[in-house]
């Protein structure tokens, strides 16, 4: 049971991680069209959003290689479900409009 527990654990790590990272990217793009300098915005995005990632897996790879693919899996499940809200979100302000 307690091998479970990690097992989710370690799975909704990832999640947040994936969510940080693809949230943190939809919202650059957002800001970057009417940003004065666009450039550095997604750069500084990007350092910001790569050293988060890259934190969040070293911390997971002290639990091994399952714990990494785990960790992938919950990253790229959450790739689909920014993408599922911010589609949602994208048509809502455009019926507003």
């Amino acid at each position: 049971m307690n091998e479970v527990i990690q097992f989710i654990f370690i799975i909704a790590t990832g999640a947040v991680l994936g969510a940080l990272f693809f949230g943190g990217l939809w919202l650059t793009v957002k800001k970057s069209v009417s940003a004065k300098n666009p450039a550095w915005l997604i750069f500084g995005s990007l350092i910001v959003r790569m050293t988060i990632a890259m934190f969040g897996f070293y911390y997971l790879s002290q639990f091994g290689l399952q714990a990494m693919l785990l960790g992938l899996f919950g990253f790229i499940a959450a790739r689909f479900m920014v993408l599922f809200f911010t589609k949602k979100y994208d048509k809502k302000e455009n019926l507003l409009k």
